[in-house]
């Protein structure tokens, strides 16, 4: 079986380099503009969510917002360690 072998022309760069192509700078997958929004939107809903187990029971209330501050207080101990 006789294959055919092409040479492939050399070109200005050398075999041992590797050209990367630069990333954009920008990711049109990602909507920045709505980041604020969306931040403004979960905590108003996990406020939200709060008031409405407050008008049913006091302690329970208290119990989520308990374990919210305590869990944000771990989680800034734990990433800036």
């Amino acid at each position: 079986m006789n294959l055919f072998v092409e040479e492939i022309p050399a070109s200005d760069i050398s075999p041992k380099t590797i050209q990367e192509t630069p990333s954009p700078s920008t990711d049109p997958l990602i909507a920045r503009s709505l980041q604020k929004e969306q931040y403004f939107g979960i905590i108003g809903l996990a406020i939200a969510l709060i008031a409405a187990v407050g008008f049913f029971s006091r302690r329970v209330e208290y119990a989520i917002g308990f374990a919210i501050v305590l869990s944000a207080i771990l989680i800034a101990f734990f990433l800036f360690v």
